[in-house]
């Protein structure tokens, strides 16, 4: 239910500890890869006891609260669903620094198809700690958000996964038959996903005492999916440096190319674009996400191949041909893109190189 005073927060609660779900298997589903399966974890909040101090708490906790509360050290709260999803509910994990203060920069880090918070936001604590920054990571659970509700912010749906998809030649790979393909725009905003992230940093500020005014985002594989095409559909948003990491296949600027490969028949509003092109947008690839690569799941049709056989190539085509339609335009372009070396598909040391790029001066 919602916390009394505040419509987005639902009640952190108990769940007892369920293990988590294997590896996919040999006769696992191409729509079961693209949307993958989410670990079962337990929901972590705040001191079960009830004690005043919770600031001084290190360890994971959970209780039944009537308010969220974000102490020092790790844990986890419940985010009500946006406009059209109050009845769904984002587990958002997150660790508070020793060091935080109500100055204190506020990172928002979006997981990849394993909608496992837990282990990116634990991927960041060490850099929290160093630092001194506020980390939020929202999963979005598989059975209330599916392939298109996530990797594509909403802005599809009743997509048909099953009978347009296949495997591939490699087992990372999933074939896409574009003729079989049938999905529905979803044209209002309000069933987009992007509004989320400035919901959650209003309500960590609101629960901390922060004063920013802004954050910064960082997503990997489908992370970087869904921030990227943030950039592009919702660009007024309060994010500052938005990193989007080794996305498996991109939405183009390109009006030529049909949706959602491209902005052909996309909910793109006049103006959008420039706005778009105006934001500080990382394209964050990892130097070892190649041909080589068999972390993932990279899908295959002939519209996805054409920017790239592997997401090293596709996220490089994605920045040139960005930065060619803004100069067509006529518009600022403020984007940028960093390849880190040495380092394939692997959101833990993506993560350690975000963190030096965003908050240790090392790029």
């Amino acid at each position: 239910m919602p916390v009394r005073g505040n419509p987005h927060i639902r009640e952190i609660r108990w769940r007892t500890p369920l293990g988590s779900a294997s590896g996919l298997g040999r006769g696992t589903s191409a729509a079961a890869i693209l949307a993958a399966l989410i670990p079962l974890v337990p929901l972590t909040g705040c001191r079960p006891d009830g004690a005043a101090e919770l600031d001084t708490a290190t360890e994971e906790d959970s209780t039944r609260l009537a308010q969220p509360q974000i102490h020092r050290g790790s844990g986890s709260f419940l985010l009500e669903g946006g406009v059209r999803h109050p009845e769904k509910e984002i587990e958002v994990f997150f660790h508070r620094p020793e060091s935080f203060s109500p100055d204190s920069p506020v990172l928002i880090v979006v997981p990849g198809a394993g909608r496992n918070g837990d282990e990116y936001r634990d991927a960041w604590v060490t850099a929290a700690e160093a630092f001194g920054v506020l980390v939020l990571s929202p999963t979005y659970a598989e059975v209330d958000y599916d392939f298109a509700a996530y990797h594509l912010g909403g802005l599809l749906s009743d997509v048909n996964l099953a009978e347009s998809t296949g495997r591939g030649q490699r087992s990372n790979e999933v074939t896409l038959d574009e003729d079989r393909l049938t999905f529905v725009v979803n044209r209002s905003p309000d069933a987009w996903i992007f509004n989320d992230f400035d919901r959650l940093f209003e309500v960590a500020t609101a629960a901390t005492g922060s004063i920013r005014e802004r954050y910064d985002l960082f997503g990997h594989s489908a992370g970087g999916q869904i921030l990227h095409r943030l950039v592009l559909f919702h660009p007024r948003s309060k994010a500052d440096r938005i990193l989007a990491a080794n996305s498996g296949f991109y939405t183009l600027p390109d009006p030529a190319t049909p949706f959602p490969f491209g902005l052909r028949d996309a909910p793109v509003a006049d103006g959008t674009l420039e706005a778009s092109f105006e934001q500080r947008l990382v394209v964050f690839l990892g130097e070892e996400d190649d041909e080589n690569e068999s972390g993932g799941t990279l899908l295959r049709s002939p519209t996805a191949d054409l920017q790239g056989i592997h997401r090293l190539a596709r996220g490089r085509h994605f920045y040139e041909t960005s930065q060619r339609i803004a100069e067509h335009l006529g518009a600022g372009f403020e984007w940028s893109l960093e390849v880190v070396p040495g380092v394939g598909h692997d959101f833990r040391a993506m993560s350690e190189a975000a963190a030096d790029y965003l908050y240790g001066g090392r790029f």
